[in-house]
């Protein structure tokens, strides 16, 4: 070979190396906040989007015991995802105390349901609770827990063909099933199986998914008094077994949390595993980290072993996420609606509806943005204000970014206030009418957004 086509070679395998190890990140999958236990989906009434339900981990935590709520995001090509929020919260529990730990979500009987797990208050056990919701983003209200389910911890549902659901959980080495009766509010207890003869080392967080007709049900586990979890799987010719033990799937890794949990999708023709660790945070078992890999199986059905990777699903140099956060949402969402009222009768709006009745002084809007960093992101609203220019006061924890101006607009769209920081964990952002100002146009909120802005965006900004 002779010498200028070899340094041409090299030069392409340079370029090769420097994509892979700087251009390609897109684990962890969402970078904006603390995700475990990723639960994914596609419903049936827009199968070109992709929805993931996480459990939610509190910047600096050092325990799994105050986790408090649930977020949902979405997307259509993997790269750009919207974080929806807070869509359950241990506030809106009456009959739970903590742990908000694994969930998992169903399209049912034209509903959405969340199926989620806490602790019921005053006796410590866990439950499996069940919420509702006319949309897939949530809020969901909490309709009580599953009856005949005893240490209902990672609670998981799967929907076969036929229509009926199925309730599969897991704690403390051992996993369960049974079917769901039609409300889903309780189990047929004649159809109760114990599976953890069946699946060796299992410790927890079950999962099934149905593939060729075969029912593939993964779950993290332990070897004999060794930790972190890996991920097993066994399989079954009927969702409640018996199931035959296949192995691991994914093993040991590097910044991997103590624990594991996830589920599978398949998504436009391609299968993936979502799953957590703890690289966002540097290896803290505690502040954990969504991921996602393709999920590949032999000419026998048999799941090939996923090696986790910053490349992750390798459809651009990284995953952006946009907190969309309805404003009508209110207390479920973290929020607060204080002198304001929801409406409808402007048309063109997102979600159930709008924010408005800004008349006297300091009736506002709250709306709660949580992160996993300091960082900095482009804030944006989407109003209406039909009859004129309207003059109102925007405050993110408090501080005061200067006085902000909606010009006229019949129709909703969306105005850019520019770069804004917010901190580490909760941030309320607070819309109100300042003092007897008048302003010429009423006021009408649909939701507020923020964009995530990486530092190679900021220079490009600044230059």
């Amino acid at each position: 070979m002779d010498k200028p086509v070899k340094m041409k070679n090299n030069v392409i395998l340079l370029i090769a190396l420097l994509y892979v190890t700087f251009g390609v990140s897109q684990n962890p999958i969402f970078t904006n906040v603390f995700t475990a236990d990723p639960s994914p989906h596609v419903w049936p009434d827009d199968p070109n989007k992709l929805w993931v339900y996480t459990s939610h981990d509190e910047p600096g935590s050092n325990n799994h015991y105050g986790m408090t709520g649930y977020h949902a995001f979405s997307t259509t090509d993997l790269v750009n995802w919207t974080d929806h929020g807070r869509i359950l919260h241990l506030e809106n529990v009456d009959w739970a105390e903590s742990h908000a730990w694994a969930m998992d979500a169903a399209y049912y009987r034209g509903q959405y349901y969340l199926v989620y797990c806490m602790k019921e208050a005053g006796i410590g056990l866990f439950r499996t609770g069940i919420a509702r919701s006319d949309r897939p983003e949530g809020p969901f209200t909490d309709l009580g827990y599953v009856k005949g389910v005893e240490f209902g911890q990672d609670p998981a549902i799967f929907i076969d063909d036929d229509g009926i659901p199925y309730l599969y959980w897991g704690h403390d080495r051992k996993c369960f099933a049974a079917e769901l009766n039609d409300d889903l509010m309780s189990i047929k207890p004649e159809t109760y199986v114990d599976l953890t003869s069946q699946l060796t080392h299992v410790f927890e967080g079950p999962w099934v998914h149905k593939k060729n007709n075969k029912y593939y049900l993964t779950y993290p586990g332990l070897t004999p008094r060794r930790w972190p979890e890996k991920m097993f799987y066994a399989v079954a010719e009927n969702p409640l077994g018996p199931y035959t033990f296949k192995g691991v799937f994914i093993d040991d890794f590097e910044g991997q949390s103590g624990t594991n949990h996830g589920g599978t999708v398949t998504y436009k023709g391609e299968d993936i595993m979502f799953y957590h660790s703890a690289w966002l945070s540097g290896g803290l078992s505690e502040t954990r980290s969504s991921m996602a890999d393709y999920l590949k199986y032999d000419k026998d059905g048999n799941i090939l072993p996923i090696i986790p990777s910053k490349e992750g699903l390798r459809k651009a140099k990284r995953t952006k996420v946009t907190l969309k956060l309805e404003a009508e949402h209110g207390f479920a969402a973290g929020g607060a609606l204080y002198n304001v009222f929801v409406d409808t009768w402007i048309k063109g709006y997102s979600g159930k509806g709008y924010v408005t009745n800004f008349d006297n002084p300091y009736d506002h809007v709250s709306i709660l943005a949580q992160v996993a960093k300091p960082e900095k992101y482009r804030f944006k609203v989407r109003y209406a204000s039909p009859d004129g220019e309207s003059n109102h006061d925007i405050l993110i924890n408090s501080h005061k970014y200067s006085e902000f101006i909606f010009p006229q607009s019949k129709d909703f769209t969306e105005i850019d206030f520019g770069i804004v920081e917010l901190k580490s964990g909760d941030n309320l952002v607070r819309i109100f009418k300042k003092d007897w100002k008048p302003s010429e146009g009423e006021l009408a909120i649909d939701y507020i957004k923020f964009e995530q802005v990486f530092e190679d965006e900021l220079q490009t900004i600044k230059n």
